[in-house]
């Protein structure tokens, strides 16, 4: 922002752009000037058609200056094509007549003793009647005929006329933004003239004519680029931008952002924090970071839109307890997403859960079920930051977010549920992985969550066994057999071999192995590894072998191999 006020000089094009309207690097400037040479001005009406902030933009793309009002910015671009400037005030009708050389006979002398301006004063008084009454659009063809006909540098339109019909102009909203036209040729006009410009009217002009329609109009009428003509004239008057509040700025920011604009709205944001050290609303930050999170490729102007919160005097620990602190938060939150800082997403939530007057709910909590796409992008976070908690082996910090995922309503998927448990039952933390795997198994049982699959079950109940806690293990497969209606696999008999030959008991080794070929589960080599006791020779446990599997020479003959013979001399549990 250069040292114009409202004003960023362009190092790429020498041009400068209202800070309204300004993109906020050369290359936004760069891409609207392309767009801009591509727009041929070919007559009057082509440069009339064009917006207040194309104007801007075409004036930037031909290396013009692009500051100033709508009428001078037209002719700027008129006087560099070569077209007539139309919206020069023509010369008074008396001084043309008075060019005439008429014949007069040199006997007969005429004398005018009427009032010369009597007519301009006519139109004066009609223009202030008109207003008084009302009648706004009668008042403002005067002023213009004013304009045409009478105006010079000696004598100007009154002040007080001005201010007249702009208040007939601004009554009911402007009348419904139907008089916003006339409106910014007025401020425009005062501001020329060098006329103050009454604060209350002249900001009430620029809030009337922001709508709800595409572009801030009003059934057509007024909008964006209309406000910041407006906002531009107000600048440019003796008084400057002292008499526009920050609620005038704070409409025009958040229009700029509904109509996409979110560079000229930040840029426009930022003028107001720095430059005119003003503390915009919360909902003002909030319309440019949602702005910007919905843009997909702007995720860096949303952390700008949180520095400039902060430094406005907000603490990221607090707004939460406001509604549009919290759809602020959820922007960042989106934000940190698109740009996998997995970090400073976590962060945010950190900062909305200190937030107080939040209850009976919890910032955070608010925060993530603020908006479908902020859930999407916590989820996503909290999924992330688990991934690396596992890879790192930090069972504890992954345990710590699934926990944080519940407390802030969100729903793992089954593969972050079964991550966790892994990870605690690879660390030996038995208790924490069935702790967990109950936690699982209830949330399936609400319908909030799928049954877990029978290899996490194997899992906890292995990390059970290792840790020598009988009764967790116990608890485990009368859960297991709950939820899935089985005994298990393979792999859960394996498990259970493995317990029963540590204590010993080689006969309940023996009736595990009966009791899987009875229920038609065929053993394999770990199952008879695990169940033949380490005192049997090898040459009878082949016939063992035989004698379980009813004469099954393909087993036997499998485990009678020098590879097998070593894997049950060496596996067998001590």
């Amino acid at each position: 922002i250069g040292g114009h006020r409202g004003t960023r000089t362009s190092s790429s094009d020498g041009g400068q752009l209202s800070v309204a309207a300004a993109p906020v690097d050369e290359a936004a400037t760069a891409a609207s000037s392309s767009d801009d040479q591509q727009i041929e001005i070919t007559d009057v009406n082509s440069v009339k058609a064009l917006s207040f902030r194309q104007l801007q933009k075409a004036c930037v793309a031909r290396g013009l200056p692009a500051v100033g009002n709508t009428a001078a910015l037209r002719s700027r671009l008129l006087e560099s094509a070569g077209l007539p400037d139309v919206s020069a005030p023509s010369a008074p009708a008396s001084a043309v007549n008075g060019s005439d050389d008429e014949c007069v006979p040199d006997d007969i002398e005429f004398c005018d003793e009427g009032d010369p301006d009597f007519e301009y004063k006519s139109l004066v008084k009609e223009a202030n009647e008109l207003a008084s009454l009302g009648k706004w659009k009668t008042a403002t063809r005067r002023l213009k005929k004013l304009k045409k006909r009478y105006v010079t540098p000696e004598k100007r339109i009154p002040q007080e006329t001005y201010i007249a019909v702009l208040e007939a102009c601004a009554a009911n909203r402007l009348h419904g933004a139907r008089a916003s036209e006339p409106a910014r040729k007025i401020l425009e006009d005062m501001s020329e003239e060098g006329y103050p410009i009454p604060s209350g009217l002249g900001n009430g002009c620029i809030v009337s004519a922001l709508g709800n329609g595409p572009g801030a109009t009003h059934d057509g009428f007024g909008g964006v680029d209309c406000a910041l003509a407006m906002l531009a004239a107000l600048e440019n008057s003796p008084e400057g931008s002292s008499m526009l509040t920050v609620d005038t700025y704070g409409k025009v920011v958040s229009a700029l952002s509904s109509d996409g604009a979110v560079d000229e709205a930040l840029l426009l944001l930022r003028a107001m924090v720095v430059e005119h050290s003003f503390t915009p609303n919360l909902g003002t930050f909030d319309d440019v970071a949602k702005a910007a999170s919905k843009d997909g490729s702007l995720a860096e102007s949303v952390l700008q839109v949180l520095t400039l919160t902060k430094a406005a005097g907000y603490e990221l620990d607090t707004i939460a307890s406001a509604e549009a602190g919290q759809s602020l938060l959820a922007s960042g939150l989106i934000a940190a997403n698109q740009m996998d800082n997995v970090a400073l997403g976590l962060r945010l939530l950190t900062a909305a859960a200190k937030a107080e007057g939040c209850a009976p709910d919890r910032g955070d909590d608010l925060v993530c079920s603020s908006s479908s796409a902020a859930q999407r992008a916590a989820t996503l976070i909290h999924k992330a930051a688990i991934n690396k908690a596992v890879e790192d082996g930090g069972w504890k910090l992954a345990v710590k977010i699934l926990e944080l995922m519940s407390e802030r309503s969100l729903t793992p998927a089954m593969s972050v549920w079964r991550k966790v448990v892994t990870c605690c039952a690879k660390a030996e933390k038995s208790r924490k992985a069935t702790a967990l795997l109950l936690d699982w198994v209830q949330l399936s049982k609400d319908g909030k969550a799928e049954n877990p699959p029978l290899s996490v079950f194997n899992t906890v109940v292995n990390a059970c066994e290792i840790c020598g806690e009988e009764d967790l293990t116990v608890k485990v497969l009368d859960t297991m057999k709950e939820t899935h209606d089985t005994e298990g696999n393979i792999i859960t008999t394996n498990i259970a071999l493995k317990r029963l030959a540590k204590l010993g008991a080689e006969t309940g080794c023996e009736g595990i192995i009966i009791g899987m070929l009875q229920s038609g589960m065929e053993p394999n080599v770990v199952s008879y590894t695990t169940a033949i006791p380490p005192s049997v020779p090898v040459q009878q446990s082949r016939r063992i072998l035989l004698k379980h599997t009813n004469g099954s020479r393909e087993c036997a003959h499998e485990m009678s191999s020098p590879t097998s013979r070593r894997t049950i001399r060496h596996s067998r549990p001590a």
